[in-house]
This record gives C-alpha cells, structure tokens and sequence, in this order.
C-alpha cells in the first residue's frame, strides 16, 4: 500500500493550482487593443503640426560645454548601465532559482510563516537584495555626480535616500503583491481578473496618494515667500486656466544642483513646486518659463491620462503575469506552486522588472510627446522663443543633459525630448506661429 505524500503546510500554497492560459490570455489581447487605441487618441502625437525637429544641437553650445557634457557620460554610463544588468542578475537568481523562495520562507518563518508575512518580509527582503547587489555601482555613479558637481549629497544623505528608496519601492510593490496572492488563495482560477481590477485600482489610489505620501518622504516643503515672483507665478496660472492653491519650494539643493518645477497634485491640492536650486541660479522670467511649462500637464489633465493608461497597463501585466505563472516548469524552477504561494515574490519581482525594461521605449515613447505637447504650451504662454532657447540650453548644461543621445538609450531612458528637439521647436514655433 503506498505511503500517502505529506501534506506542505497551507503557507507553502499546496492548494494553489494555476489558473489556465486561454482567459488571462484572451483577455490580455483585449486590453492591449484598448491601451493601444487610448494611446493614439490621448497622446499628442502632433504638438506643432508641421514642426521638423531635426537640429544640430551641438551647434547651441560651445566646444568646452559639449567636452564636459561627453566626458560625463563616459564616466557615468558604465556605472550605470553595470547596475542595471546586475540588478537584473540578482533578480533572477533569486526570481528563477529556489533561493529567492528559500529566503522568503525563512524570513517569514519566525512570525509563523504565513503567507502575508511572505509576501510583506519577502518583497522587503528580496527588493533590499537586488539593491545590495546594486549599491556598488550606484556608489561609484554617486561619485562621478560629485566629481561633476552635480550630486550636492553627503555619504550618510545619501544612504539615508538610498534606504527610504528600498523602503518606498517594497512598500508600493508590497501591497501590489499582496493583492495578486491574496485573491489567487481567495478565488482561485479567477484571482487574474480580479487581481487586474485591483491592481488598476491601486494605479489609481496611488496617483491620488503620491503628492502626500511619498513626495514628503525625499523632501521638505515650504511656500514660497510672498512677493513678485509668487504673485507672477499664480497670476500665470489663473491666466493658463489652471486653479493652483499654493507654491511650494522644494529641498533639492540638500542632494543635487539640478534645475527643475512641477505641478503636483489634484483639484483643491494642487499645489506648483519649484526646486530651491532653480531659484538660487535662475532669473524671474526662466522661473516663469519653466512653470509655464509645467502648467500645461496640469492643463491637459496629463497626470490623469497618465493615470488612465497606467491602470489599462497594470491590468493588462497582470494578465501578462496569469499568462506566464501558468506555465508549469517556471513555477518549478523557482520552487513555488502557483500565483497564491507567498513564495512566489521573488519569481514576480523579476517578471515585473523584465517587463518594465521591455515596455519603457513605448512608454518613454509616449512621455516625450506628452512634454513636447508642454514645451509648446510654455511658448504659447510666454511668447518668447528666445528666453524658451536660453532656459533650456542653460538647463542642459546645468544638469549635462546628453546632447546627442544614442537612440537605444534614447529609447530605453529618456522619458523627455532631447535638447536638440527642444531647441528645434522653439525655432519651428517662431516659424510656424
């Protein structure tokens, strides 16, 4: 008679079986048509029709400028970019091995080894892992920051912002976490299409939450002293349409020497932001300039389509992440049962850090138009094509933007238009308007 298996204790997901491939499927098609018809009628993909944005950028800036700027970026690349792929590495021996399921057991094992405790230990864990593996080449990079005075941080600032950042990033994937294996023990088969919903619904709270829950976390907040600048700044507003309840300087200049504005938050929250160091270094008009342009997201509604088509997306990586947590020998390379084995944290991490590298040229894609849309906005506002020229050349050089980025670079990371496009509109929105 044979001896009946043992029975692997509720924690480890035993029960969990993983839901079938045709629904999650099906329904991933579905949302990536909605996601990809949302994109073409939102996005602005003509912000001044008839502009051609080929420029020569170099031809802004003097030899001793674009020197530095290159010399930069052959410093900081290989930090960087060793970073990611090691990042990456790590993610995987602990997402693709029964290591990362080992370690989330164990941490979770001292507090019962529930399965709300892998989840939430476990991300902790794991996420602070890949950050370790990290955190050499992020040092070095910190390095070449300050070699080029653009990092304005002490070592004990800069650990501290390193650990809120681990901090930060497990709390927000934690809870995402939690839903998925939640509703995998809760509903079974069907955890996919409720985990989509939820996980949209966590894009959307977390839209709402940002401006007071993490913003604070890296920096201090104080409105701006009254005077002509405030007052130019709110009638700015009031003239572009666009209700603003207070302006707020924000610390940067405690951790870097970038120049930088945004409009945050929603209706009676909204609040512009401008950064300490941009208004140390720039005069008035720049200032103005530089939240003109920051006005028009708020104008267009740019957060809340952002927000639009960051949910269709979560929706749709969940039903990506049904799809492959089907798939029965990745489950077993990792050494986890299904989609509601708490276990299963480090196989998500990786998946979700894999995807996000594969989709960013199309959301960096879809960012840059959006901010071009505001540079024509800004120069809509301002009429001033020669200041918008100024602004931007000094901003590139203060914070050495690439001036002639390689396209896959370009396409990976770059989330705003290049100098030279920027530049190129201006000179194409004097000729046009």
């Amino acid at each position: 008679m044979p001896t009946p298996s043992p029975t692997r204790p509720r924690s480890e997901g035993a029960e969990q079986v993983p839901a079938g491939r045709r629904g999650p499927a099906v329904s991933l098609l579905a949302l990536l048509l909605v996601l990809g018809v949302a994109v073409v009628v939102v996005v602005p993909w003509s912000p001044l029709p008839g502009a051609d944005l080929d420029v020569d950028a170099l031809s802004y800036f003097t030899p001793e400028q674009s020197a530095l700027e290159i010399a930069f970026h052959d410093q900081i690349r290989p930090w960087s970019y060793a970073g990611l792929v090691v990042g990456l590495l790590a993610a995987a021996v602990l997402g693709l091995t029964r290591l990362g399921a080992r370690i989330v057991a164990g941490v979770a094992r001292p507090f019962g080894g529930g399965w709300v405790w892998q989840v939430l230990l476990g991300t902790l864990v794991l996420t602070a892992l890949v950050r370790l593996a990290r955190l050499p080449f992020s040092a070095q990079a910190e390095v070449v920051l300050r070699d080029y005075q653009l990092s304005r941080q002490t070592w004990g600032s800069w650990t501290v912002d390193v650990l809120k950042g681990v901090g930060v990033d497990a709390a927000i994937t934690a809870l995402v976490l939690l839903a998925i294996v939640g509703l995998a023990r809760l509903v079974g088969r069907s955890w996919w299409a409720w985990g989509a919903a939820a996980t949209a619904g966590l894009v959307v709270a977390g839209s709402f939450a940002y401006p007071v829950v993490v913003e604070p976390v890296f920096n201090d907040f104080t409105s701006l002293e009254q005077g002509e600048l405030r007052d130019d700044l709110l009638t700015l507003a009031e003239r572009d349409g666009v209700p603003v309840d207070d302006v707020l300087v924000a610390d940067a200049s405690r951790r870097t020497n970038a120049l930088n504005a945004y409009v945050s938050g929603f209706g009676s929250s909204r609040r512009i932001v401008v950064y300490d160091t941009l208004l140390e270094t720039a005069p008035p008009a720049e200032v103005e300039l530089v939240v003109a342009h920051e006005l028009a997201h708020a104008k267009f509604q740019d957060v809340a389509t952002g927000t639009l088509l960051g949910a269709l997306g979560a929706a749709a990586a969940v039903c990506a992440l049904a799809v492959l947590l089907s798939w029965t020998p990745l489950l077993r390379r990792a050494g986890v049962t299904g989609p509601g084995d708490g276990r299963v944290v480090g196989l998500l991490l990786l998946l979700v850090a894999v995807g996000s590298l594969l989709v960013s040229p199309a959301v960096n894609a879809v960012s840059r138009q959006v901010e071009l849309r505001a540079d024509v906005h800004a120069l809509d506002l301002t009429e001033d094509p020669e200041l918008f020229v100024l602004t931007q050349s000094r901003i590139a050089m203060s914070n050495l933007s690439d001036l002639e980025p390689h396209p896959l670079a370009y396409a990976l990371f770059a989330t705003h238009p290049s100098i030279g496009e920027r530049l190129a509109l201006a000179r194409e929105w004097e000729r046009l308007r």
